[in-house]
């Protein structure tokens, strides 16, 4: 009987427990207090009771023995009543097992050093009593450390004998049974060899093994791990160090394979658990716990190393975040995290009838039926039939992560390969077929190893379909042969590929198209795993929530680390903006996603480079740094090797002097700050490089000081700048500094290019210096699109110098400077297609043709599709017809201004 809020009436609740569970009956027999508190409902005073039923003269392990027995009663009623979800239930049980931990470790010490204080010895709880999800009647599976310089021991006792007679003792308290039962099992075989290591294991060494020489399925196990009891900070210390173990950038899918393994030998071990019905194995069976567990860690070692969030060792807390990752549907964590409270629940059951840690369903009818009634229901049929379909759908769904049948090998003769390779779709196999032959030696780094070369192995049937599919096989396989080349290790790069055919196609397709991108797969081949996320594709966010993701730091990390991160998280974005383009994404857009992501690293890493100056320099009062940018990151719109140019300004008095331990005037102060600066944006660290910082726009060029003040910067552009500089700053755009200071510097600029000025004298400037720039650095090619006559240099030169003659449509986004002139019928309209179709050759030639040459055949259909015209001679015409007008338009305007000994120049 049900009473409000779902609450089961008591009497309902005891009768079930009295006429189906022998073991929590015993325990109301044994604690009547405890049982009169839950009589009356009040469960919370209930669990406080059952903490205080240990007498007094009780030693410490009678005391947690009494203490189980009670709390096993109170969470027993709590959850049959339905008082307390599973949650509660489980943090209950595994709260309580950090406290005995707790006790047993200070009174094996007070034992074997009295009055020492219990420190250098911790307890690592894995498993479910480490995501604080313990049932019943479970083991608990610590991993005990210590460490030797600090760990108490007698003074002829070696630190580890000391430690494991700690740890046997702690065993011992936990395990010892009588009649008032146990407190919990200990099963210390998940640490490191327990089959050749003592009990308790010094943190160092179990660091250096897990960084070395640990398996995957220890990978998996530490997802749940943390401290539990003992000296924490140890544990934390233990668990901070080997985090790059357990989450791993670089997809690991030796560890996948190794869940999935387990799951596997689980499958097959338990046989006659798997058929469900009587007997069936809730936790090993096929669509039980395990599986829903095992999916959800699968799926976090694949994408917990690149976010945070997706770290929970809570099962329940893992799917929730897996899914509002967009790593699976909602519907699929849903329907997981329903058969997983069920599941638990009914397991509960099981373990309610004698205190037995069972995991199986009864074979006999009469079992099944006790067990159903003590859930609430009429006999076990009832209860198979609310559990089958969630079962079937949980093994269903487990089943996606079993890989599918591997082709079968290629094969090793030369001949025979030679055969099937043309079978597959290969003009001329004899590329291939040597390119195999090299890798099969094991004479390239990465294949040295037997199992990369079995990795490769199992990757090469599907592989080289999909390169005899690419439109240009050969330099396809060119690049791949490369890449592997530059790999430390080749093992996980095979599995990811393996795994996912559609990203081998992918990778296939950028080796074909993008030398830019092939050659960073080539230094971080890692890059790929980026590209897993269904988000990979979406457009970056913007810059303020950019610029969060890319200055988020573990737990001990530093501004040096922090340096690696933003390096890893930008480059890991600029290549999926490549490949977006390659895959067809308009150029434009990803130009101006290149730029958001640029202007957030500069956002992330000035703000953490200025928090560390501080440290050592303090602040300079009423100042501040403000930066400029100008160019194409001014306008908003990057291309993938687009370099970063910048201005470097501060606010305030230039005489003030900073007030940290070691003082500088303002000047020198923001001077070395700027110079920091640079180094955090350019500077190539272990995580490789980042942008190239041009600062030779600022004031007086590379002559001048690297920062100058607000007021100075007022006062050059006043009286001294020339009229290239003025002509730059149209592209101009404050992307770092207060909104206050940001301001400040936005009013000069907008008083300098709007201020009266003698136009034709600017105009003979301007046309002059397109003139020298045309005799000094020369179009590579006719498909030189920045420099060619036509192109987008001689469209900047004509937007701004139509921008000064009108005084007008001073916008840094080029683009839109254009749509105003226009607007207002100072330039064509159709110089607005010609910009971008210009445009959007600039940005995706430098992924396909840096040197601005003539992009191999085979990828001038991915040029012509990312400019939008239908083929390549379509985009030729559509090219030659926006170079003519622009060029038109320019040299109307440029006529009348150019000089007698500029004229045979142009």
């Amino acid at each position: 009987m049900t009473g409000e809020n779902g609450v089961t009436d008591w009497t309902a609740v005891a009768g079930r427990i009295r006429a189906h569970s022998p073991f929590l009956a015993r325990q109301m027999d044994r604690f009547p207090a405890v049982t009169d508190l839950l009589s009356s409902g009040d469960f919370d005073a209930a669990l406080a009771a059952a903490h205080t039923v240990a007498a007094p003269e009780d030693g410490i392990a009678q005391s947690l023995r009494r203490r189980k027995g009670a709390l096993a009663l109170v969470t027993a009623a709590a959850d049959l009543s339905g008082a307390w979800d599973l949650d509660r239930v489980t943090r209950t049980l595994s709260d309580f097992a950090d406290q005995a931990l707790d006790q047993a470790i200070s009174a094996a010490f007070a034992e074997r050093y009295p009055g020492a204080e219990p420190r250098g010895f911790v307890v690592l709880a894995l498993g479910k009593h480490g995501s604080r999800e313990l049932n019943y009647s479970s083991d608990i599976d610590p991993i005990l450390l210590y460490d030797p310089t600090s760990l108490p021991h007698g003074e002829r006792e070696d630190p580890a004998d000391a430690a494991v007679r700690i740890g046997r003792r702690v065993s011992e308290l936990l395990n010892a049974r009588d009649g008032d039962g146990y407190v919990f099992r200990v099963d210390l075989r998940l640490r490191p060899s327990p089959e050749a290591t003592p009990i308790a294991l010094p943190v160092e060494a179990a660091i250096g093994y897990y960084e070395t020489m640990a398996l995957g399925w220890e990978q998996a196990a530490f997802i749940r791990a943390r401290p539990a009891a003992g000296d924490l900070a140890l544990g934390d210390y233990f668990m901070q160090q080997i985090r790059p173990f357990v989450w791993r950038r670089s997809l690991d899918f030796g560890a996948i394979d190794a869940i999935t393994d387990i799951s596997r030998r689980i499958r097959d071990h338990y046989a006659q658990g798997q058929a469900f019905g009587p007997g069936y194995d809730l936790k090993r069976g096929r669509g039980g716990i395990r599986e829903v567990e095992f999916f959800a860690q699968v799926h976090q070692l694949i994408h917990g190393g690149r976010d945070p969030a997706l770290r929970s060792g809570n099962t329940r807390e893992a799917l929730r975040a897996l899914a509002a990752a967009g790593v699976f549907d909602e519907d699929v964590a849903r329907r997981l995290d329903e058969a997983y409270v069920l599941f638990r629940t009914v397991e509960h059951r099981l373990q309610m009838v004698e205190d037995r840690q069972t995991h199986e369903l009864p074979k006999t009818a009469e079992a099944m039926d006790n067990v159903a009634r003590l859930h609430g229901l009429d006999d076990g049929a009832a209860l198979l039939d609310l559990l089958r379909p969630h079962v079937v759908w949980v093994g269903t769904n487990y089943d996606q992560l079993t890989p599918a049948e591997k082709d079968e090998s290629l094969p090793h003769d030369e001949e025979r390969l030679a055969e099937q390779l043309t079978e597959i779709g290969f003009a001329d196999p004899q590329a291939p077929v040597a390119r195999i032959g090299g890798w099969r030696t094991g004479k390239i780094r990465a294949l040295r190893s037997a199992a990369a070369r079995e990795a490769l192995e199992e990757l090469l049937p599907g592989l080289m379909r999909t390169l005899a599919a690419a439109p240009d096989p050969v330099r396809a396989l060119n690049r791949l042969d490369d890449l592997i080349g530059r790999l430390p290790s080749a093992i996980n790069f095979f599995k990811l590929l393996a795994a996912r055919p559609g990203l081998a196609e992918l990778m296939v397709e950028l080796l074909s198209h993008a030398p830019t991108l092939a050659d960073a797969l080539g230094r971080r081949a890692e890059l790929l795993d980026g590209l897993i996320d269904t988000s990979a594709f979406d457009p970056p966010p913007p810059v303020a929530q950019l610029a969060e993701q890319f200055s988020q730091l573990e737990k001990g990390e530093d501004y040096q680390a922090l340096l690696d991160r933003v390096r890893q998280r930008v480059n890991d974005r600029r290549f999926a903006l490549g490949a977006q383009i390659i895959r067809g994404g308009d150029p434009l857009e990803a130009g101006r996603g290149y730029s958001r992501v640029a202007e957030a690293a500069i956002e992330a890493l000035v703000s953490a480079t200025i928090a560390e100056f501080e440290t050592a320099h303090g602040k300079v009062s009423g100042g501040e740094m403000v930066i400029l940018a100008l160019g194409r990151l001014g306008g908003g719109v990057l291309t993938h090797a687009s370099d970063l140019d910048l201005v470097y300004l501060f606010t305030g008095d230039f005489l003030t002097e900073s007030d940290g331990p070691k003082p500088l005037g303002a000047t020198q102060y923001f001077n070395r700050l700027g110079q920091r600066i640079t180094n955090a944006l350019s500077v190539q660290t272990a995580a490789g490089p980042l942008y190239e910082v041009d600062t030779r726009l600022r004031p007086s060029g590379a002559q001048g000081l690297l920062a100058v003040s607000l007021d100075s910067f007022a006062k050059y552009q006043r009286e001294e700048a020339w009229t290239w500089e003025h002509l730059a700053l149209t592209r101009a755009r404050p992307i770092f500094g207060s909104t206050k200071a940001r301001a400040a510097l936005g009013a000069i600029l907008t008083e300098t290019l709007e201020r009266s000025r003698d136009f034709p004298e600017l105009a003979r400037n301007a046309v002059k210096m397109r003139g020298d720039i045309a005799k000094h650095k020369p179009p590579a090619s006719e498909l030189d699109v920045k420099m060619v006559p036509g192109g987008l240099v001689d469209l900047e030169f004509l937007i701004h110098v139509t921008q000064f003659r009108h005084n007008m449509a001073f916008n840094p986004d080029l683009r839109a400077a254009l749509e105003q002139l226009v607007a207002a019928g100072h330039l064509p309209g159709e110089l607005i297609s010609a910009h971008d179709l210009i445009t959007r050759f600039l940005i995706v030639s430098r992924l396909v043709s840096p040197k601005s040459t003539e992009p191999p055949e085979a990828t001038r259909p991915v040029v012509a599709r990312a400019c939008g015209v239908e083929s390549w001679d379509a985009l030729l015409e559509s090219y030659d017809e926006a170079r003519q007008r622009v060029r038109d338009a320019w040299a109307g305007l440029a006529a009348p201004y150019v000089e007698e000994d500029d004229a045979g120049s142009r």
